[in-house]
């Protein structure tokens, strides 16, 4: 893999922030829902998913500036050591009938290596410089042993629906090893949001890798996110508008019941509280309905009963036409 920073198109002294805002930006453009007729889209998703992963771990991170990784996570050892995880990706998937999709696209993890270099030039205790001066007192307390590497990581992608993520619903997923766990959203959920499933990976001499699970917002029929809200534009009859009217509007959790004030106007927005997207603190953002009046394309009735209205206002003077 590439350098990581690059994948990003950051710099290396980059934020956290900024390396998470410039990997969601290049996932939703790269993502393989966006770009089927474009394999070399998912390629690049990938990497940058990879690269992604390696600099959100500060450890990996610094040990990669450090020079002791490259960019696969793999030892950058003098001595030949090869390391990095068993190979490949496997596939993952929901059995018949469950929500969303989850599927694997590969992925690899390497060993953590903090201290190997520690080890083989010093150590702890005394090291080379005590131990050469007699041999009778030893070489210090020697090098220490190199942890066994975990298993590889693996990656997964969950489709989620826009209203699971409003409300956090649970999500029954199965794993590549045929175990079915419950994964809770996290709070203030979108699209492009990574969640680590820690000792669910592939097996590994020093223990399991950890599952990656990157999450899909699925678009809605008439529901759309802007920020932490939900918008909807309603469609209502001349009556309601005009008279007022109680009417059903849907929600992330189902219908609810909303009052539309007499001369009421389209465009004009009402405010469900609480009925829009999760945020970070585990609160809901509101829910926008925008009115939408809504006439028949020919009514003979309506028509006679305006017949010689007008309305007196100058409802485009502000226009200044």
């Amino acid at each position: 893999m590439a350098d990581p920073y690059s994948t990003l198109g950051v710099a290396r002294g980059a934020s956290e922030k900024d390396i998470k805002s410039a990997y969601r930006k290049l996932a939703k453009e790269l993502h393989p829902d966006r770009n089927t007729a474009n394999p070399k889209a998912a390629e690049r998703f990938s990497e940058v998913t990879r690269a992604y992963d390696l600099l959100s771990d500060k450890d990996k991170r610094a040990q990669f500036d450090r020079g002791e990784i490259d960019a696969d996570g793999n030892p950058a050892m003098p001595f030949g050591y090869g390391g990095g995880g068993g190979g490949g990706g496997f596939g993952g998937g929901f059995p018949g009938g469950q929500r969303g999709g989850f599927e694997g696209f590969g992925g690899q993890d390497g060993p953590d290596i903090s201290d190997i270099f520690e080890g083989l030039f010093g150590g702890r205790g005394g090291g080379m410089g005590g131990g050469m001066g007699g041999m009778g007192g030893g070489m210090g307390s020697g090098p220490r042993a190199r942890p066994a590497p975990r298993g590889a990581n693996a990656q997964y992608r969950l489709n989620v629906s826009l209203t699971d993520a409003a409300t956090r619903a649970t999500q029954r997923i199965t794993l590549a090893d045929g175990k079915t766990i419950d994964l809770k959203l996290p709070a203030g959920v979108e699209d492009g949001t990574q969640m680590r499933l820690a000792g669910k990976g592939e097996q590994g001499p020093g223990g399991r890798g950890d599952a990656l699970v990157t999450i899909h917002v699925q678009s809605h029929p008439f529901l759309r996110r802007d920020g932490d809200a939900l918008r909807l534009d309603l469609p209502i009859a001349l009556d309601e508008a005009v008279h007022g009217a109680k009417v059903r509007v849907p929600t992330a959790e189902g219908p609810v019941m909303l009052t539309v004030a007499p001369g009421s106007s389209s465009g004009r927005t009402l405010r469900l509280k609480g009925k829009g997207m999760s945020r970070k603190d585990g609160t809901r953002g509101d829910q926008l309905v925008t009115l939408q009046i809504q006439l028949p394309d020919s009514d003979a009735d309506l028509a006679s009963r305006l017949e010689g209205w007008r309305d007196p206002r100058d409802l485009r003077g502000k226009l200044g036409v």
